[in-house]
């Protein structure tokens, strides 16, 4: 949709780093988050040809704070982009850093962050796919779900260069606020990994956690590790 594409030249700029760090600000417990509540039709419709105000709508029927929290996280990483002091904008992540540095020789200059949400069973209903387009355009760089309600949804995560990371049934390693280091993720993915290697920080140290990818085609690999589908088709 040409016009979803309008004014999102950040977007267009990234492709997957090797490092990334995540910042959960949403957690979704519902058996089944349609994509009218991811984003809801209606009384959005006037801003389809606005995507950066249509994503003000972003989970507000769901969690009303998700928008607010993942435009925090995007500040973020604007500054590292800028070159700025990104422990200006969130001082948290001094002690982050610290602990994966135990672990990891890793630059924060150098590590996207953006922020992921869990849902269970994410995008059922209609295929919009500004279901996915609005959390991308907040800076958003992955979902985390037990599974995906449609293939389409899961579809336009990969499409606009979002991981659509999978974790098996069970208690969760992490929850809302938590930051999750995802170390080495463009090789895993350019190498077909089985597991995705992630490690929550609490506490000042590093928990470890596996998710997966599910299946996905060579095709789907170069657009998420090109940045999204736009990019894949520039070459």
């Amino acid at each position: 949709d040409r016009s979803v594409s309008r004014g999102l030249g950040d977007v267009y700029k990234r492709q997957l780093p090797q490092n990334m760090l995540l910042k959960v600000v949403s957690e979704i417990h519902d058996p089944v988050t349609t994509t009218d509540e991811l984003i809801p039709s209606g009384e959005t419709s006037s801003y389809r040809s606005n995507p950066l105000g249509l994503a003000e709508f972003a989970l507000s029927r769901k969690d009303p704070a998700y928008v607010g929290k993942a435009k925090e996280v995007q500040k973020v990483e604007k500054a590292r982009i800028a070159g700025q002091d990104i422990y200006a904008e969130d001082a948290n992540l001094k002690d982050v850093y610290e602990a994966i540095s135990k672990q990891f020789d890793v630059k924060p200059e150098e590590t996207e962050v953006g922020s992921v949400i869990f849902a269970v069973k994410p995008g059922d209903g209609s295929a919009r796919e500004q279901a996915a387009s609005c959390q991308r355009v907040l800076g958003g760089m992955a979902n985390i779900a037990r599974e995906y309600a449609t293939k389409r949804y899961r579809s336009n995560l990969i499409n606009w260069g979002m991981l659509p990371f999978l974790i098996p049934e069970g208690d969760l390693p992490f929850t809302n606020g938590d930051y999750i280091f995802v170390p080495e993720i463009r090789k895993a993915v350019e190498e077909k990994a089985d597991v995705i290697k992630a490690y929550v920080v609490k506490d000042g140290a590093l928990v470890p956690f596996e998710m997966t990818l599910g299946a996905l085609t060579d095709d789907e690999r170069e657009i998420i590790r090109k940045g999204c589908l736009i990019n894949y088709y520039r070459g």
